[in-house]
Formats: structure tokens, sequence, C-alpha cells
């Protein structure tokens, strides 16, 4: 399989909150916007892009209907610790205090209107027996 592009599609009941909060918070700007679905990309990486859809809509198989839930979205950034500082500032819901790991992260976690969790990450250099769970090429370094 070819693959051209990835992003994730969140399954939630307020779809224009949602959108509004990954505009607000995470630089998103929408790319198509309806009442049951809207498209968001990054405003500074186009390749960056999430999507928000009605969880009942019925493009949804009715199997797989339901809200987002048991997620958690990865965004890597430059300094974990101004944006800690900016979303603690906004409001933001802080599920995971900012911190530094052995398994080579400095992250904090918060939630989105939906209860998905938000991994805000820069990698760091890996401590003890982490170190050699990285492959060569996937070692960070800083």
């Amino acid at each position: 399989m070819k693959i051209s592009s990835y992003y994730p599609v969140l399954m939630a009941r307020d779809v224009a909150a949602t959108a509004a909060f990954y505009q607000d918070h995470f630089g998103f700007a929408p790319l198509f916007t309806s009442d049951w679905y809207v498209h968001l990309q990054s405003t500074t990486h186009r390749w960056v892009n999430l999507a928000i859809v009605e969880g009942q809509h019925p493009t949804i198989p009715e199997a797989g209907r339901g809200y987002a839930n048991g997620l958690v979205l990865n965004f890597e950034v430059e300094d974990p610790d101004a944006e800690y500082a900016r979303l603690q500032a906004a409001g933001l819901p802080m599920m995971l205090s900012l911190r530094d790991e052995a398994f080579g992260q400095r992250h904090f976690i918060v939630a989105d209107p939906n209860g998905v969790l938000i991994d805000v990450i820069k990698p760091i250099p890996p401590t003890g027996e982490y170190v050699a769970q990285y492959a060569a090429n996937g070692l960070p370094t800083s």
C-alpha cells in the first residue's frame, strides 16, 4: 500500500466546540467545515491534519459509531515548558504535569472537550535500560 496521507479523525458529540478547541489551543485552521465534520490543518505544518466527525453520523458504520475514548494524541513540540505555561494559563485541564521521563520524553498531558488525552512531548535522551530499547536511528539525542 502506498499511503498518501494519514490523520486521525475524532468522533465527537459537539463537532464545532471540538474544532474550536484545536484551533484555539493547538494552531489548527479549518480546510472544510460542516455541521457534522471539520477537517483541520496545522497553520505551521501543512502535513499535520486532524478531523472531527459527529460520532453518530450515517457515514460511520453503525457498529463503529460512538465517541472518542481510549485515545492519546501526541503533539511533538520544540518547547514543552512554554506550551505547558500557555495551556495552563488558558485553563486547560492538566491530566499529567510537566516532567521528564527516563524513556526519553519531557512532556505533559491535557484533555480536549471529549476527554481525549493530548500528550505534548519533546524527545530527550533516555536513561538507563531505555537506551538499549531504541533502534539506532530512533534514539533521541536532544
